[in-house]
């Protein structure tokens, strides 16, 4: 099992960072411009029990990942678990702290490639070297959306 974090201070309330991840057209504005994504289904929020399915492109082939929440705390965390798509295992918890009035925002992911020790060893690299990219952009995003929102309430 392989393990990445991301974390960063967003100056806005944890409520103003959480009523931003519910926004339905939330995975558009947070995929990075390099990444193709298509939004095929969502149903339910954030709530436990939500489901989302996309596709993504790894150059010319398309790939299907259907994610399902397991774990939901308003305004403290939700977690997405792989249900089908490109990971042998991925468990992705999106966690919201108040730090002084600020937010602390933590995506925590365990995930498994397929083919066991040997692919993860030599492909482990290359996929936390994407995660991080993706992280650091989203948390731009999240951070310029809602530090706006609150200048401009």
């Amino acid at each position: 099992m392989l393990h990445f974090t991301y974390s960063s201070i967003i100056n806005a309330p944890v409520e103003v960072v959480w009523k931003f991840h519910e926004r339905p057209d939330i995975l558009q504005l947070l995929t990075p411009p390099w990444q193709p994504v298509q939004v095929l289904r969502r149903e339910g929020g954030l709530d436990e029990g939500a489901i989302t399915e996309f596709r993504l492109f790894l150059g010319p082939l398309p790939l299907t990942w259907l994610a399902r929440h397991t774990d939901y705390e308003k305004c403290r965390l939700f977690t997405d678990v792989q249900i089908s798509g490109p990971f042998e295992s991925w468990v992705h918890r999106h966690e919201f702290t108040d730090e002084n009035g600020k937010t602390k925002l933590t995506d925590n992911i365990a995930y498994s490639l397929p083919g066991g020790d040997g692919v993860e060893f030599v492909s482990g690299w290359l996929i936390q070297v994407q995660l991080e990219a993706m992280f650091r952009y989203r948390h731009f995003v999240t951070k310029r959306e809602c530090e706006v929102k609150i200048i401009n309430d």
